[in-house]
């Protein structure tokens, strides 16, 4: 199997967003790897057995993420940054959705694996969290993307830097600040 190297992916991308097809077929198994570590990140808090629901979050974020063919990737920490969005939206889409059901909302279909995505309580602190972040955002835009990309995306300081094209020690300042920052503001409102 070929590895996944920063300008192997860089070049892949550009590729596909070019056209090629063969690119995106190349793309595909080095890239799903990878997925799935950023979504078995998100899912491991959750009860034993989820590979099912892992791969629901991969397969969908897959999809979504064909779908931005014409995005100007820049490099494999940008790529991994969106594939980071991408997979916080599906989540808090889904615990938006289950909070409302849960709350005497219309009842909704959902398929078996996005039933059993997330419990109710890692649903809430999900929706909690993700509206605590835009409100970071909204003062601090830069700890709100690092947020994104260290915990949504499972990026390392170095990607998380390179993504942001700031230094490792300023990511880390961030990290650390905006961590603080949201605690106090998850815990003031639990």
């Amino acid at each position: 199997m070929t590895t996944l190297s920063a300008d192997n992916l860089t070049e892949l991308l550009t590729d596909w967003r070019q056209g090629d097809e063969t690119a995106l077929e190349t793309l595909t198994p080095l890239v799903y790897d990878e997925m799935r570590r950023i979504a078995h990140r998100y899912m491991r808090s959750e009860r034993e057995g989820h590979t099912l629901q892992t791969t629901a979050l991969v397969n969908e974020a897959y999809l979504r993420l064909t779908d931005q063919q014409k995005v100007e990737w820049q490099n494999r920490a940008h790529f991994f940054a969106v594939v980071a969005r991408v997979m916080r939206h599906i989540l808090t889409d889904h615990a938006r959705r289950r909070h409302y059901i849960k709350r005497g909302g219309e009842a909704q279909s959902l398929p078996i694996e996005e039933a059993a995505l997330m419990s109710e309580p890692r649903a809430a602190e999900l929706v909690a969290l993700d509206e605590a972040l835009e409100e970071l955002a909204k003062f601090d835009g830069r700890k709100g993307r690092v947020v994104e990309l260290r915990y949504f995306g499972g990026l390392s300081l170095e990607e998380t830097a390179e993504a942001l094209q700031v230094s490792p020690m300023t990511v880390r300042r961030d990290w650390r600040a905006a961590k603080a920052w949201l605690y106090r503001r998850m815990k003031d409102e639990g």
